[in-house]
């Protein structure tokens, strides 16, 4: 296990589109362990593959709960419900928080780390968490949501 370079703002990756995992095998268990140590070291609630600059449908979730991480391959939201304004961040834009609008509650598919198809149905930081790193898997960032005059650097 190793920890991965971050890509940060103004890295062109960042905006690209990532390609569907077609393939769960070790190469992928050691990038998905890679990501977790990662998120871990630099305290993010989730990460996307993109961020450390590979461009696979491939994101890792930890709320710091009982639950432990969530490894979410080719996640697809298929439903949002309702609003939340949420203080939103983002490993790859350091010190930089925006006041956001994201769905209250998504219903996400995805394929977990042994290849079962899983679905989740989501609400608050996790459904922020999963709109966030899908959003990075379609080549947007959070800064591009913003609610106008709700930026800060600290």
């Amino acid at each position: 296990m190793a920890i991965r370079n971050l890509r940060y703002e103004g890295d062109e990756i960042l905006k690209k589109k990532s390609r569907e995992v077609e393939v769960i095998d070790d190469k992928l268990q050691v990038l998905i362990d890679d990501m977790i140590d990662t998120m871990h070291k630099y305290n993010g609630v989730g990460l996307a593959a993109v961020q450390v600059g590979i461009l696979k449908r491939l994101v890792v979730i930890d709320l710091y709960d009982d639950n432990g991480p969530i490894v979410l391959i080719n996640p697809v939201i298929l439903k949002t419900k309702g609003e939340q304004e949420v203080d939103e961040g983002c490993l790859s834009f350091p010190n930089e928080f925006a006041k956001i609008i994201r769905p209250a509650e998504v219903t996400a598919e995805y394929t977990d780390r042994e290849g079962k198809r899983m679905r989740v149905k989501a609400k608050e930081l996790l459904a922020q968490a999963i709109s966030h790193e899908v959003d990075h898997l379609n080549g947007e960032v959070f800064i591009d949501k913003i609610i106008p005059r709700n930026f800060r650097v600290y």
